[in-house]
């Protein structure tokens, strides 16, 4: 058992605290204790785990998250930490002297905790993976998360978060190019997504971080400002999802360069203006909806737009199908005409009709009345 260096325990229903020999094994790599009656919380022996690399203690009734992570952070080699679903209402700790200089994934979601997102956050340098949904925080989105350079999949959904979208979000290194590269622990356990589809809870799982989609879900916040145009910048993104946010302004026409892109959600916000023909050309989107904002004009025509539900575009009043033949009346109303040209048109349109009418009776005069008396003489 000392020599081991992985260790699956996982769904084994173990009840109680973590056994201190665990820590014995000090060649220990990968651990998973996911789904387990575990109770208490991270003792203070992990700190021999110097080999660690991957810890899975999802979906136990682990408490104290602060002390938790105050230990682990002791293990110089942890790569990936998933904590979902334990500490529960607790605060992520704000503690500045947390420091996680080899961690590369973090999933700290659906625990229900309260507080913001803490600084130490930014000490996470290697960063590729960041999943904090599905919890109670509140205050902004940190503008440092844009600086990391290896994030590649960041999920803060179905939180209290408000403010704007920061615009470093935009600058994602690996968002841009996707060059990246990773020496993973071999698991001989799953790594999962947690999602929820249609409010039915199921699980995505893959076996290396590198198989997780790019993402950002900023979903089911508070989050109010502009969709920037400068995401149009992020080619390798493949998922984008601001829905139910109080997000303004217009949909940006430059997010036809998200060449990767699969998924763009823009639902349930305050989004004004027409749907930009250009997104036409997204060939990979699969999934598109602006379902319930204020868009007005045409749908676009073509690409995979030919193969979205109406209830894609529903509940904008001003929006209809290119083939509607009222389509221009709905996208220029009589009424919103300036005056000035309404009045021109007015004027323009007798003397027209009139220089018409003498043009066609000075040439019956000239030609057609001759040509009649000629043959009226030869009779």
């Amino acid at each position: 058992m000392f020599n081991l260096t992985s260790l699956d325990l996982g769904t084994n229903s173990f009840s109680g605290t973590i056994p201190d020999n665990l820590a014995s094994c000090q060649k220990l790599k990968a651990l998973n204790l996911a789904k387990n009656k575990l109770i208490g919380q991270v003792p203070e022996s992990f700190k021999n785990l110097q080999s660690l690399s991957y810890l899975s203690l999802s979906n136990c009734s682990f408490s104290n998250l602060s002390s938790s992570l105050k230990v682990l952070q002791h293990c110089p080699n942890l790569t990936v930490l998933v904590l979902t679903m334990n500490f529960y209402t607790e605060e992520l700790p704000p503690d500045d002297d947390l420091k996680f200089k080899a961690l590369k994934a973090l999933v700290i979601a659906n625990c229900n905790l309260t507080g913001s997102i803490p600084p130490w956050i930014n000490g996470l340098t290697q960063l590729q993976l960041l999943d904090l949904s599905w919890n109670h925080l509140t205050g902004s989105i940190p503008a440092y998360l844009g600086d990391f350079k290896s994030l590649f999949y960041v999920d803060l959904s179905n939180n209290s978060l408000s403010g704007e979208i920061p615009k470093n979000l935009t600058q994602l290194q690996s968002l841009i190019s996707r060059d990246i590269s990773l020496e993973e622990p071999s698991l001989d356990f799953p790594f999962f997504r947690y999602i929820d589809m249609s409010r039915s809870k199921w699980w995505l799982q893959y076996n290396q971080i590198m198989r997780f989609p790019p993402l950002l879900d900023l979903s089911n916040n508070h989050l109010t400002g502009l969709i920037w145009p400068e995401f149009g910048n992020l080619k390798k993104l493949h998922v984008l999802n601001l829905k139910h946010n109080n997000l303004s302004g217009s949909i940006p026409g430059s997010l036809s360069g998200m060449r990767s892109i699969e998924t763009l959600d823009f639902s349930f916000n305050s989004l004004t203006g027409t749907i930009p023909p250009s997104l036409v050309n997204l060939s990979f989107l699969s999934m598109f909806s602006v379902a319930y904002n204020n868009l007005t004009g045409i749908i676009p025509y073509g690409g995979q737009f030919l193969t979205f539900p109406t209830t894609s575009f529903e509940g904008n009043s001003g929006l209809c199908p290119s083939i509607s033949l009222n389509c221009h009346k709905i996208q220029v109303p009589l009424q919103n005409q300036p005056s000035e040209k309404k009045e021109g048109s007015d004027v323009i349109v007798p003397v027209l009709t009139g220089f018409g009418t003498g043009f066609l009776v000075t040439v019956i005069l000239l030609l057609v009345v001759p040509a009649i008396r000629d043959k009226n003489k030869t009779d």
